[in-house]
């Protein structure tokens, strides 16, 4: 190709490093590039959070409109911030490979409480100006105030570093492309199955005029068919809702062994609570639009969770939010079992939150250097209450499964298991050498007698033992919903004559709620 290609960006430090990235692959081509930058309404205004803009396109449409008046030739967008239908006239050419989707929170120091879920402290002042993200931090956190946050990476971190905010929210892709030092900083990424980001975040949209074959056959090969697959089942998501960077709105999608699974989270408005769905498929056809429809179809009923909730419960403040009427309660409570002494191990496993409770509350001592393992979210938050993390969390329904992935990752090391008096040891069962394993009993679990059994349409349970108490007081009937957290409940729910149980995708509040929303 013999004329110079003209390569459209924003002038912010990611959008130009996104120039740049995509100027040396053109340029790899055999294609003469340079680049010209376009302000943009989104760069222009800055005062303003998004959902008070109007329209569609905030850092996009300048661009566009400058590629259709063929001032430049090739537009490099954060595809996230592209709508979902180009003007006419003009096409996506190429998608790019895929950076970390995830979002991560940035902390000052001084504002840290490991103990709190997401780790800020009580109270913090959280900085971000997406609907999205604001949704859905208020779900996992109602105690937060939220304060709009605007400009590039750069200037959003240091007023963070100006104490502004006692903590921000950015996407993992921009600061890693930037290489930005955060050691100051308390930095944590967040699951994108747990804390959704928006649809096709962490990818570029290379984008040109419609009639350009010649510049088509180059930047086609720069597209990745394997990302557009995944952030095409994102985005047709986001078109069905109509939505834009006003819409809070969360979809991540992933293939694996040719199934794709996609987590959804939608509110109404940034101050509502979301509604959250998990599906799977073996095809994309039809995919979006049956996640959208079921989106539409959630009508809220009547759950009953074998669970005590606290007023900061996710699962509650989700579903009450979307009017749902939730009662948790537990039909057993633990008692401690004293325990003399621990015996030296590599790795301690706790397989709930109840066995991290009553263990650490007898102060054992315990060497500098062990490793600690855990099953659920749930049980990892109540680790980070006495200032531990877990090296190892399963978090799947199948207990076989997460336990012979903690015995290929313990090697030959010992594990010590603080579990409960009769508890089922499926995690140890799936080890080969049981001469490495020590189960330490310090707690029982035993029935609350005067528990009550208000009625609900959606029953969950959370333990095998709280099944039996629960069927000691009463039944199941054809006509409830029924949702166990992991494969030993179903079983006990089985052997109890219940069939066609529900398993989350996770056994943390999250895949409990999300299980709910999706009955």
């Amino acid at each position: 190709m013999d004329r110079k290609i003209i390569i459209g960006s924003r002038g912010s430090d990611l959008a130009l490093w996104q120039a740049n990235h995509i100027l040396r692959k053109v340029q790899k081509l055999g294609l003469t590039a340079e680049i010209k930058i376009i302000v943009t309404q989104g760069d222009a205004i800055q005062n303003l959070s998004f959902e008070k803009l109007e329209g569609k396109g905030f850092f996009t449409k300048e661009i566009e409109e400058a590629l259709l008046k063929k001032e430049i030739d090739l537009a490099v967008h954060s595809q996230k911030d592209l709508p979902t239908t180009s003007p006419a006239g003009l096409k996506i050419a190429a998608v790019s490979e895929r950076e970390d989707p995830a979002d991560m929170l940035v902390i000052r120091k001084d504002c840290v409480d490991t103990a709190l879920k997401l780790a800020f402290k009580k109270n913090a002042i959280v900085g971000t100006s997406s609907p999205r993200r604001k949704s859905q931090l208020l779900a996992f956190r109602n105690d937060i105030k939220i304060a709009d946050l605007r400009g590039n990476v750069p200037t959003r971190i240091q007023k963070l570093r100006d104490k502004k905010y006692d903590a921000i929210m950015l996407a993992m892709a921009g600061v890693e492309r930037l290489k930005i030092d955060l050691s100051e900083f308390k930095v944590i990424r967040l699951d994108p199955k747990e804390f959704i980001p928006a649809p096709a975040q962490g990818v570029l949209g290379l984008q040109i005029r419609e009639d350009d074959h010649e510049l088509f056959e180059y930047i086609n090969k720069l597209n990745s068919e394997k990302v557009e697959d995944i952030i095409g089942i994102e985005r047709k998501v986001l078109n069905l809702l109509d939505g834009g960077c006003q819409l809070p709105l969360g979809v991540y999608c992933i293939k694996e062994e040719n199934k794709f699974k996609v987590w959804t989270s939608k509110a109404e408005k940034w101050d509502a609570m979301p509604k959250r769905i998990y599906r799977e498929s073996y095809s994309e056809n039809g995919f979006a639009e049956k996640i959208v429809q079921e989106l539409n179809a959630i009508k809220p009923s009547s759950v009953l969770i074998t669970r005590d909730l606290k007023d900061d419960s996710f699962f509650k403040n989700v579903l009450e939010g979307n009017g749902y009427k939730v009662n948790g309660i537990s039909f057993i409570e633990t008692k401690k079992v004293a325990i003399q002494n621990v015996p030296q191990t590599d790795w301690i496993f706790f397989a709930s939150s109840s066995a991290v409770g009553h263990f650490f509350e007898q102060n054992a001592e315990l060497k500098p250097k062990i490793k600690f393992g855990v099953i659920g979210k749930s049980t990892e938050q109540e680790l980070k209450k006495h200032n531990k993390n877990a090296a190892f969390v399963g978090s799947i329904p199948d207990t076989k499964v997460v336990g012979k992935k903690f015995a290929k990752t313990v090697g030959e090391e010992t594990v010590l298991f603080p579990q409960a008096k009769g508890g089922l040891r499926t995690i140890q069962q799936q080890f080969e050498d049981a001469g490495k394993l020590t189960d330490l009993v310090v707690y029982e679990t035993v029935k609350k007698e005067n528990a009550k059994m208000p009625k609900a349409e959606i029953l969950v349970f959370t333990s095998p033992s709280n099944v039996e108490s629960y069927f000691e007081k009463g039944k199941v009937s054809d006509k409830q919903k029924v949702i166990a957290i992991g494969k030993s409940t179903e079983k006990k729910l089985q052997e109890l004559g219940v069939e066609n149980c529900i398993l989350p995708a996770s056994f943390d509040e999250v895949g409990l709620a999300e299980a709910v929303f999706g009955i």
